[in-house]
């Protein structure tokens, strides 16, 4: 509880010599189902055990990316294991500067940070390109980490603008990025129920085997996270994970052979590709870094939501702009250490919604464990061979919670015909794009990469249309009080 006080003092402090006013008692009400706030600090086993489920939530998220990238690039075996360890342990390093934070960089939120699936398109643009104009896979590589780095410098200058964004960026728009964050993650978690894209390839795709692992860890997760016993909803995640990698064991869907396979110690190795340089590269880039901004803005909500901490005034907007900032510098942090651009992951909000701990400390665990997981390619291997079916299990039910945090921040709002029609709107192309892939089938590239994902589409258009449409006069008399209050 001192510990605790003296956090909340101290962002007070920081807050005050800002020039921004005390922070009102009422931004935060007691929660029961919240069992440890953001400055609690849990005991040991616990701060492991909760902190091993966020792994288990963003191993996958962390390791398919690179893994998509070496495949269609023919990087060689070797290099494929490298940068993997290193998306591990990036994301590791990067998680502990944003939960611990370091002046203004990083949001002190229990955010945990991996690498992007929104890069990928680009990533495989840039480098295919290059290995057709004679470069091997090694100088792809060098090059796509050159214009990560350059181009993570656009989110680190938008950082420095993002409190300018408050009459935009409302609980309305934030909510509904949330919304869809969720719900547009509950088809990879569907998917991956029925057995994954793997299935889909040998015709196993939702037979009865896959269906029968998935639903039965998507059942224990459930019920194990309705408990009145706070250490197994805890556990919940876990619990189930290891009941449905058991009985994959036993079925024989986990091949042990592939761990002989991996290097025992993979250590980290500076700029090992090198590093070149194209300004018609990076352009894409550029257009890419913020709008993982706005998602990472929408995670962070969705996280400060659970965590039962404000979703509105300064000490929002302080955090949410150095969470900006941490995702800029982290990015860059990644392509020195070869990896790929790191943000903000949005599954670890489902993980404190369902376990109730929303402990920033347990982000220094998560850390930990991530580094060490790419210190050690043969611990990782017994994460990465999980079947899909089982990891659809338990993150289905974490989308679904991510979309229900949406919902309660959108609830938090009077839902004027203003802010119905932004969430509307912004839903239906949002989604519309997910469901209607082919959209984009004849489109360039950069159209492709700029609006093929629910977030990105539906987050432009919920901060369009709160910029351009009029406010009703209710409304902005409403606002005009509330700032004078705040005054």
């Amino acid at each position: 509880m001192v510990q605790r006080q003296e956090m909340e003092s101290s962002e007070q402090n920081l807050l005050k010599a800002q020039g921004y006013p005390e922070r009102s008692a009422d931004l935060k009400s007691p929660d029961p189902e919240l069992i440890y706030g953001l400055y609690d600090r849990p005991p040991l086993v616990e701060s492991i055990v909760v902190g091993i489920q966020h792994v288990l939530a963003a191993f996958v998220g962390i390791v398919t990316p690179p893994l998509i990238i070496c495949t269609s690039l023919g990087v060689a075996p070797a290099t494929t294991s490298f940068l993997i360890s290193m998306s591990l342990f990036a994301s590791g390093v990067c998680t502990f500067v944003q939960c611990k934070t370091f002046g203004s960089i990083g949001s002190g939120l229990l955010s945990l940070q991996g690498t992007s699936f929104a890069f990928l398109g680009a990533i495989l643009g840039v480098g295919a390109t290059a290995i057709q104009g004679g470069r091997t896979p090694e100088q792809a590589l060098a090059l796509i980490f050159g214009v990560c780095f350059f181009g993570a410098f656009a989110n680190v200058l938008l950082s420095r603008f993002l409190h300018l964004l408050s009459k935009i960026v409302t609980p309305i728009v934030s909510g509904t990025l949330v919304m869809l964050i969720g719900l547009s993650l509950l088809k990879t978690g569907i998917t991956s129920m029925a057995g994954g894209t793997i299935a889909l390839q040998n015709n196993t795709f939702a037979n009865a085997q896959n269906m029968a692992l998935g639903v039965g860890v998507f059942l224990i997760v459930i019920v194990l996270t309705l408990s009145k016993n706070q250490y197994v909803r805890m556990g919940a995640i876990a619990i189930g994970l290891l009941v449905g990698y058991i009985a994959s064991a036993f079925l024989g869907l986990i091949d042990f052979s592939t761990f002989t396979k991996l290097p025992i110690v993979s250590l980290p190795v500076p700029f090992r590709f090198g590093m070149s340089f194209d300004i018609a590269a990076l352009i894409p880039f550029l257009i890419l870094y913020p709008l993982t901004a706005i998602e990472s803005v929408g995670d962070m909500t969705a996280t400060s939501m659970v965590s039962r901490e404000p979703i509105t005034g300064p000490i929002y907007f302080r955090r949410i702009k150095a969470g900006v900032l941490a995702d800029g510098l982290n990015s860059s942090l990644a392509a020195l250490l070869n990896t790929f651009p790191i943000t903000t992951f949005s599954q670890n909000t489902g993980v404190i919604q369902m376990t109730g701990v929303g402990s920033r400390y347990v982000g220094f665990f998560v850390s930990g464990i991530l580094v060490l997981l790419g210190l050690l390619p043969i611990v990782g291997g017994a994460f990465q061979s999980i079947p899909q079916a089982v990891l659809g299990g338990a993150t289905t039910v974490m989308f679904g919670s991510i979309a229900v945090a949406g919902v309660r921040i959108i609830a938090s709002e009077n839902l004027d015909r203003r802010s119905t029609i932004i969430i509307a709107v912004s839903l239906a192309l949002g989604l519309g794009v997910v469901f209607v892939p082919e959209l984009f089938t004849n489109q360039p590239a950069i159209i492709k990469n700029m609006f093929s994902s629910a977030t990105s589409t539906g987050g432009l258009t919920a901060i369009l249309l709160s910029w351009l449409l009029p406010q009703n006069p209710s409304t902005e008399v409403k606002s005009e009080i509330a700032e004078l209050e705040s005054a």
